[in-house]
């Protein structure tokens, strides 16, 4: 039987099939304004591609900012906040995982779970972009540097800058600074990853993480991000065996195994 996971995120929307919880499929594009109209696409172009019909998938669950749009429409039985799709998708990849890290486009989550992985804790930040997705989409349109470049240009990174901020605004004007007066663009990111990292670790913080450790969300790309997490809190993050930004999706997925399949 197949199962399916659908998350709608400020930025991108991700699909997942699973049989017996090992994905079949997945997909990973830019939202569209409307959440269903995003799901439609996304989950379309996944089925076209394996060559499934939505008749095949025996339960779908969605996530994300417009979960409860695409359950009213009959796209999904069910739905789940993405801090338990994040948490049940972690735990599922790697039993062992305590402490997730989600940092998505608008929003950075920390998340425990307990032995079992259910739900045991969570803080997130929401209302500063500082730690989140957005806040490196923002330096690297000032540094002139594609995003997915940022971090692993900063590794090479000898003399990294000092961002006495943490407000994307006011970083960006420090940022815009050091460029003024010529210091070199890879000890500007090695900063910048820096500075993001450090506002991910006060707020794991607030949940008293315990090891294993796993990033998710399209962050968790940034290799710079992550080696500067460990450094912080001294600590190695596991790799999640997946795209981490598929989580929230394959999660859903899990979700709707368990709800469908019994």
């Amino acid at each position: 039987m197949l199962f399916a996971g659908i998350d709608i995120g400020s930025l991108t929307a991700e699909a997942v099939v699973v049989e017996d919880s090992r994905i079949v499929g997945s997909e990973i594009m830019s939202v569209l304004p409307d959440p269903v109209d995003s799901a439609k696409a996304v989950m379309g172009k996944l089925l076209e591609n394996r060559g499934i019909s939505w008749n095949d998938l025996a339960y779908v669950v969605s996530t994300g900012y417009g979960r409860e749009r695409l359950q009213e429409e009959g796209m999904a039985s069910e739905n789940y906040s993405e801090i338990s799709c994040h948490g049940l998708g972690a735990y599922a990849h790697k039993p062992s995982v305590r402490t997730i890290i989600d940092i998505g486009g608008q929003d950075a989550k920390v998340i425990k779970v307990d032995k079992s992985g259910k739900l045991d804790n969570f803080v997130m930040n929401d209302k500063c972009a500082a730690g989140t997705g957005h806040f490196l989409e923002v330096m690297s349109r000032t540094l002139a540097v594609p995003l997915e470049e940022i971090g692993p240009m900063s590794l090479a990174s000898k003399k990294p800058v000092e961002m006495s901020n943490r407000c994307t605004i006011y970083v960006e004007t420090e940022v815009i600074h050091y460029l003024q007066r010529g210091v070199d663009r890879v000890d500007i990111a090695a900063g910048i990853n820096r500075a993001m990292a450090e506002r991910v670790v006060a707020l794991a913080r607030r949940v008293d993480p315990e090891k294993d450790y796993m990033i998710t969300g399209g962050v968790a790309k940034n290799v710079a991000v992550k080696k500067e997490i460990e450094k912080i809190l001294k600590i190695k993050i596991e790799e999640p065996g997946i795209d981490p930004q598929i989580m929230g999706a394959y999660g859903a997925a899990i979700f709707a195994q368990r709800s469908g399949g019994s």
